[in-house]
């Protein structure tokens, strides 16, 4: 019997697992498999047609956006996290804080400022239009190169982060032996540095696939019409369920076959450094002309960096409807944040996101607790196979999310307690919380990870009941984890708009919608003023998690 309590602790999770994670996902390819109330494959035959070439489109079309991400990203990333972790220049430490202001902006709002910025009524097209006294503006951004470069600019301190850790713990000595013994700057490159570096590009990698396999918004609004996430939602808004679910299913094998590829990758030699662990140093730029140029890149990466977060804040002081062929808005008012501030009709979006984020991230953060410590503390079999189908949802992007719960959930049954989930409230914070337990789960179990299990042994040990042991010994080990990624997560939630786009009713409007809703009606003003309030609570939320991780040490999730 005392063998089988570790299962019976499982099995509530194992329940939300298949309830909310593989069940929606199992639906969705059922319903892509019929067509008039039968079995059948013509979605599939249609995906595959050769006459009909908009889906096969789509797939080689986010393929390749999200590969390009991968080497723009990483190139722009990487070459970041050489320049200030492994060089001393003035005005380094500066240029390092503000490489990561690109992850205080939640996708909407970062195409927001680049087509504000760059678009084809954008202040540096027009500016030049003017200075240079042209007819038409000299350059815009648009289609699939206007997408490019959002990704490039809101992604790459994805590989910024996991390369510069990779770079603090490696040991310089290794580069010093490799030159030593003869070898070549770009053999010491290639032979020593790129093979350390390989897991933190492998994750940076994934973090870019995925977030670019899942991008609607930028593709939306530089009109690239056939991306897979596109052609979900065109499926979806023409209420043809099954083509979206059959979309959203190609999508879904494409996403985890990446994932178990890149892993793949990794798992083929082992990246582990057996030298004594010598701290590795900044070398100091004593070239005078070098020195400048450093200094240069470091305010034209400065001016870069912060120039869209400066316009949107420009913007969201406009009057809405009078910014049309001028530079900059003509006219400016305070209005937009009085109405967000004063009318409850304009604060209600801000309210349905704090709730719904609110909600998904203690749901995530209870999960996660429970299943760390089943995962690294139970003795159980199958834990490996519990831990990827946590995991499963990072593979899973926000598009497939949506349709996934739509096809679950669109009748009552007993996992909804009869009612029927789609069209109300809860498919928000549902959504959210599938979405965002990895997240929770990882940083959870990386600070469990950490905690010798003697410690909990000891406790018992002196009389004290596994209940009391685990509230008084363990939980507050984890709790930096525990409150590292949920505040993470919170931030997620709050700038979600993938899945909530498919998901959210008028009566719930999360802060998102709301903004792209008010772009599209031309009020910049304030679908602009929505976007700062959103940075604002983003960078609260970060500063809170920052000061809870030592003043910068971001909590392990990746």
């Amino acid at each position: 019997m005392r063998r089988l309590v570790p299962y019976l602790a499982v099995l509530p999770l194992a329940l939300i697992l298949g309830g909310y994670v593989i069940y929606p996902l199992w639906a969705t390819f059922v319903t892509s498999l019929q067509a008039g109330g039968r079995f059948s494959l013509d979605h599939y035959r249609a995906f595959f047609d050769r006459q009909y070439t908009a889906p096969m489109e789509a797939l080689v079309t986010s393929l390749g956006i999200s590969l390009l991400s991968v080497l723009l990203a990483g190139f722009v990333g990487v070459s970041l996290a050489f320049l200030l972790n492994r060089l001393e220049f003035p005005g380094r430490r500066l240029l390092q804080t503000l490489v990561l202001v690109p992850i205080s902006l939640p996708p909407l709002v970062g195409v927001l400022s680049f087509m504000f910025l760059y678009g084809e009524s954008g202040i540096v097209p027009r500016a030049l239009q003017h200075l240079l006294g042209l007819e038409q503006v000299p350059f815009a951004l648009r289609g699939i190169a206007g997408v490019l470069a959002v990704h490039t600019f809101t992604m790459y301190p994805f590989f910024y982060m996991t390369t510069a850790t990779a770079l603090q713990g490696l040991d310089p000595s290794l580069e010093e032996a490799a030159r030593s013994l003869g070898a070549t700057g770009w053999q010491v490159w290639r032979r020593v540095t790129m093979p350390m570096l390989t897991p933190a590009l492998v994750a940076g990698s994934l973090l870019v696939f995925m977030q670019s396999m899942a991008s609607y918004t930028a593709p939306l609004l530089f009109g690239v019409d056939r991306t897979l996430t596109m052609q979900i939602y065109v499926a979806r808004t023409n209420g043809d369920l099954a083509m979206a679910s059959a979309f959203s299913s190609v999508l879904s094998m494409v996403s985890i076959a990446f994932l178990f590829f890149m892993r793949w990758y990794q798992d083929r030699r082992v990246y582990r450094s057996l030298s004594k662990g010598v701290a590795y140093h900044r070398a100091e730029v004593r070239s005078p002309l070098l020195r400048w140029a450093a200094m240069v890149l470091s305010v034209l990466g400065t001016v870069l960096v912060l120039l869209p977060v400066f316009v949107l804040v420009l913007v969201s002081f406009s009057v809405n409807a009078r910014w049309t062929v001028q530079v900059l808005p003509p006219e400016y008012t305070l209005e937009n944040y009085a109405a967000i501030f004063s009318d409850p009709r304009f604060w209600e979006p801000v309210r349905t996101s704090l709730e719904t984020s609110f909600l998904a991230t203690v749901a995530a953060a209870l999960f996660s607790v429970a299943a760390a410590y089943v995962v690294l503390r139970l003795p159980i079999r199958g834990r490996g196979l519990l831990d990827a189908a946590i995991m499963l949802p990072w593979a899973l992007p926000g598009t497939v999310v949506a349709i996934n719960l739509i096809a679950a959930f669109n009748q009552p049954g007993p996992l909804t307690l009869g009612r029927v989930l789609v069209g109300t409230f809860w498919i928000l914070p549902l959504a959210y919380f599938v979405r965002l337990m990895p997240l929770v789960f990882r940083s959870t179990a990386a600070a469990l990870a950490q905690q010798d299990p003697s410690l909990e042994e000891v406790a018992r040990s002196l009389g004290a009941t596994w209940l009391y042991s685990f509230r008084r010994v363990v939980l507050p080990l984890m709790m930096p984890g525990v409150l590292g990624g949920a505040l993470l997560a919170f931030v997620e939630g709050i700038g979600e708009f993938v899945a909530s786009i498919l998901l959210y009713t008028p009566d719930n409007v999360p802060i998102s919608v709301e903004i792209f809703r008010r772009m599209y009606s031309f009020e910049f003003g304030t679908a602009t003023a929505y976007g700062v309030l959103q940075i604002v609570l983003i960078l609260i939320v970060l500063g809170i998690s920052n000061r809870l991780h030592g003043g910068g040490r971001a909590p392990a999730v990746i």
